[in-house]
């Protein structure tokens, strides 16, 4: 079988190129497109023998699109227009321009690829681009299926909740699809001949015939409805439980596996300024914990709903630095929180948890700012890696 001619759509530093090397199958990136110049450095510097177009992909012709020749497409588009936090502009978000063009473009190549997988937030799954994305590919001939998939269900302690979609050119459904669900488990090799029935949920609709938000158990990136009576910190008694439910679930690796070793890691330490104003937002978390929330591109620079952070001195429990915290002065309750030792995960060690391996470098001129940024747009490599394998059967 002659190697496949991958087609990298917004390949940011370069995720799926990763997730494909991983995945080992023989394939070639032929082409990686995107605008972000800073990640295309990136990019450049761990895969420098791979064509990188630094141009919009709506400025990409039929013509130019067609020469590629490529038979497999990995692409994760801008999520702005669909983040639950943002305005959710959805199809007429300027930032979807792009997207579009390449379902105008698909049905109109000469030859259609055999493979493509797309990654997104959660959110996709609810929108008129994804309705329109599906209309697209069933009219083109393809079979699909639909995941909402976080990194925990592979032992990685970190809830990073995307929505993926695999679909591939055949006449025949995929041994493991389930049309009009959305898989919450990557499905095994077995999947087809098993009589379980896969976990799924349904994307209902409200009276006005709009699709509804599925509210996912375990989605530990749903803030907190604020109605719930608070213990210490701004968390509830359900919150905590079901902190302590995850820490406790030995499929899942700890913290610590995933933690740079004998490094001087004092930048990263939170200022005092930021322990005193935020200590009651922050998700704090030791090495030994098998749970952390999903790091974004703000991570670093802002502090509620970013990411975690790390509790370096371990021999001190939370609950005795933030009780009575109200009562003390500023000098004291800054004293009491310094004993934590709390401090930022590390580009690398966020690079770890999203499944980069030690290889994957940051070229020494990108600042740790812009790791962060760069990181929190980027996707989990062991997921797609998967989904890359499934996807070929």
């Amino acid at each position: 079988m002659e190697p496949l001619r991958v087609l990298e759509l917004y390949s940011g530093i370069g995720g799926m190129h990763q997730a494909l090397k991983e995945s080992c199958v023989s394939a070639e990136v032929v082409a990686a497109v995107d605008v972000n110049t800073i990640a295309n450095e990136v990019y450049k510097h761990n895969f420098p023998h791979t064509q990188l177009w630094a141009k919009t992909i709506e400025g990409i012709t039929l013509k130019e699109f067609n020469q590629l020749s490529f038979n497999m497409i990995l692409m994760s588009p801008p999520c702005q227009p669909f983040t639950r936090i943002g305005l959710q502009g959805d199809v007429m978000d300027p930032r979807t321009k792009s997207f579009l063009h390449i379902l105008h473009v698909l049905p109109k190549l000469q030859k259609l690829p055999a493979y493509i997988l797309l990654e997104n937030v959660k959110g996709f799954e609810v929108s008129s681009t994804r309705d329109r994305f599906v209309q697209t590919l069933e009219n083109c001939g393809f079979k699909y299926q639909e995941f909402l998939l976080s990194p925990v269900s592979l032992g990685i302690p970190n809830s990073r909740l995307r929505y993926f979609l695999i679909a591939k050119l055949q006449s025949e459904p995929l041994p493991f699809q389930v049309p009009g669900q959305v898989l919450l488990e990557i499905p095994t090799a077995d999947s087809a001949n098993s009589q379980k029935q896969p976990a799924t949920i349904d994307l209902g609709r409200n009276s006005e015939g709009r699709k509804i938000e599925p509210n996912l158990p375990h989605d530990s990136d749903t803030q907190c409805s604020g109605k719930e009576t608070f213990l210490f910190k701004l968390e509830t008694a359900e919150e905590l439980e079901r902190k302590l439910q995850q820490d406790s679930d030995l499929s899942v690796q700890m913290l610590k596996d995933f933690l740079e070793d004998d490094s001087d890691m004092s930048q990263y330490f939170l200022p005092p300024k930021a322990l005193l104003r935020y200590a009651l937002l922050l998700d704090i978390v030791q090495p030994t914990c098998r749970r952390s929330t999903c790091f974004t591109k703000g991570y670093g620079s802002y502090i509620e709903g970013t990411g975690s952070v790390l509790q370096t001195a371990e021999d001190i429990q939370i609950e005795d630095a933030y009780a009575a915290l109200d009562t003390l002065s500023e000098e004291e309750k800054l004293a009491r929180l310094s004993r934590l030792k709390l401090r930022y995960f590390s580009p690398r060690e966020i690079a770890n948890l999203h499944g980069f391996p030690p290889e994957f470098e940051f070229p020494e001129k990108i600042t740790v700012k812009q790791c962060y940024r760069l990181l929190g747009n980027s996707l989990n490599v062991h997921i797609v890696s998967k989904l890359i394998r499934i996807l070929l059967g």
